[in-house]
């Protein structure tokens, strides 16, 4: 067990109280390995706990002072601070689960949740896999193959190229028939990683080649494959929930187009995009595609909606989302829990019926980035952490005062989650929320998100994916200090 950030006792909570607290447990699954890190292992903590699982948090040596390491009832160094040293070490995380006889391994999202190969070596292993299964993975992780097998399933996709291509010149032959511009994405993509638009030939030679190498770097695997770019889109996503049984739900969409470079720094639901008659038409359309891939657990279908409704699949995600939170305060359902149950062969409580949504949400990612220089990250430690409160906030995040955030993984240091009946009043209480989010010592996104919840366009609803590139284009960077 790691040292406490609270002195030198070997758990926050002593045994005797843990038990007393803990609800007993009557799950097959008693013991949980928790193969990441930051807020999102903290979150899974958290419901194991509620739910009287043990957590076993595994970390690499730049985390020992993180919070999870310290809630969890036991934690294991697993190597250096790199990922390719630690969270990304399949090797070391199974010989840690078989150390401490766990039964089931959480992969959260990012490193390994969405490695097939680490799946089936979990189920090979004997020991749970709480996500998808490995076949599922590989499917839907492969994007010609995922889009295939959608397509066939009735579900609209974006017109581009069967699979991964390999040459330049074939490459030209595909962009010019599809029309351009067009967008090339790296096959086992994500993050925006391996992604670049091109507008004519010229720059599609240039592109390609940027992506495949960005691609092999990020990945792996340089391959590419082409799409129609379809220009200023919304990017909604619909939350899915699969068990063994042959039970499939959606628990509604988040709208995520205020991104940068693809990655997603506000998200909402409902999406003030859509009709009541599109959401419907979206959510058969992401059952669909769930059960085409013989989906089992959480996982999000993700499309482009153009201005005149029309939409296209893109992409699933086979983990738990960053975003998850925003569907949990709409719908109520704790999404990590039901992860849990599905992965301990539990049925769903409910069928699609059940599912009532309630309240406007609205997520920010906070990011220890620098808005006013390019994003550019800003690693340190945080002298005063002041996290805001009162009714419909919640907050996400494993940092403190004191807390030194590592240069080594994602920016992310935590997520603030409003929620209200309406999105007015999520609106107003996010801008509130923000304007009492006090972290000193490191440069974060918080003056950029409070900025966009006063702008015009984003309080219409307007936003498309283009959106962040029109803000910043308009917007003085010094608003941002």
């Amino acid at each position: 067990m790691a040292d406490s950030i609270l002195g030198d006792s070997a758990s926050l909570w002593p045994a005797q109280e843990q038990r007393a607290r803990s609800p007993k447990n009557t799950t097959m699954i008693q013991k949980i390995l928790i193969a990441n890190r930051g807020e999102i292992a903290l979150r899974i903590v958290r419901a194991c706990r509620e739910l009287g699982i043990k957590t076993l948090a595994v970390y690499s040596e730049a985390d020992v002072q993180s919070l999870h390491v310290q809630l969890a009832d036991e934690a294991i160094c697993i190597g250096g601070p790199r990922s390719a040293d630690s969270y990304l070490r399949a090797d070391r995380i199974i010989a840690a689960a078989e150390i401490a006889d766990v039964d089931a391994i959480h992969p959260g999202y990012g490193f390994l949740s969405e490695n097939a190969k680490f799946a089936q070596q979990c189920e090979t292993c004997g020991i749970k896999f709480i996500g998808p299964k490995s076949e599922s993975i590989r499917m839907m992780g492969d994007k010609a193959i995922a889009k295939d097998t959608v397509r066939k399933a009735g579900v609209p996709i974006v017109p581009g190229s069967d699979g991964p291509i390999d040459t330049e010149g074939e490459a030209v032959k595909i962009a010019r028939k599809i029309g351009y511009p067009v967008i090339i994405k790296a096959v086992a993509g994500g993050g925006g990683r391996g992604m670049r638009i091109a507008h004519n030939d010229v720059s599609f030679a240039k592109e390609y080649h940027v992506a495949r190498n960005e691609a092999e770097k990020a990945f792996g695997n340089g391959q590419v494959y082409i799409e129609k770019y379809i220009e200023r889109p919304r990017h909604i996503e619909f939350q899915i929930l699969a068990d063994a049984h042959g039970h499939t739900v959606h628990l509604g969409e988040r709208d995520c187009s205020v991104q940068r470079r693809h990655q997603k720094l506000i998200e909402e639901s409902p999406s003030p995009f859509l009709t009541p008659s599109l959401r419907k038409t979206m959510g058969k359309a992401a059952i669909k595609a769930a059960v085409a891939a013989g989906y089992e657990n959480a996982g999000t279908i993700e499309f482009l909606v153009d201005a005149k409704g029309n939409f296209y699949f893109i992409e699933m995600n086979t983990r738990i989302q960053v975003e998850h939170p925003v569907t949990e305060e709409v719908t109520g359902i704790d999404l990590i829990k039901q992860q849990i149950r599905i992965a301990n062969g539990e049925k769903l409580g409910f069928d699609q019926g059940d599912i009532t949504f309630t309240k406007h949400a609205i997520e920010c990612r906070i990011n220890a980035e620098d808005p006013a220089r390019n994003f550019t990250p800003s690693p340190g430690t945080i002298g005063l952490y002041y996290a805001p409160g009162g009714h419909g906030v919640r907050v996400d995040s494993h940092v403190y005062s004191g807390y030194t955030i590592p240069s080594h993984y994602d920016s992310m240091i935590g997520k603030l989650i409003c929620f209200g009946s309406t999105r007015k009043i999520a609106l107003e209480r996010s801008y509130r929320a923000l304007s009492e989010y006090l972290i000193r010592g490191v440069k974060t996104t918080i003056p950029l998100q409070k900025a966009i919840m006063s702008d015009p366009t984003f309080i219409e609803g307007k936003a498309t994916t283009a959106y962040m590139d029109d803000f910043m284009s308009r917007t003085p960077p010094d608003l941002f200090l």
